[in-house]
């Protein structure tokens, strides 16, 4: 992982953020010589991840009844509005 100033990663932010996404390249932001930051490529999720994490998850049987008493609390605002 590289190390890379405050100030260089201030002036060169654009470049650092092409290293991470094109490179999968990871810094270390340092001030006064101290590690303050990481930077590193976002995690992405995929299909399957999502597939994998839903068969882990059994269904809420009462989640659609939820939903139902939650709607019937919502109140619908009326607005008048000067011609």
């Amino acid at each position: 992982m590289a190390e890379i100033t405050a100030t260089e990663a201030a002036r060169s932010f654009s470049r650092v953020l092409d290293d991470i996404e094109r490179h999968g390249y990871s810094y270390v932001i340092t001030r006064s010589g101290r590690p303050v930051a990481r930077l590193t490529p976002a995690d992405s999720a995929n299909g399957a991840e999502v597939k994998a994490m839903l068969a882990r998850h059994r269904p809420d049987e009462g989640w659609a009844q939820d939903l139902v008493e939650m709607r019937s609390l919502l109140i619908t605002e009326e607005r008048h509005w000067p011609a």
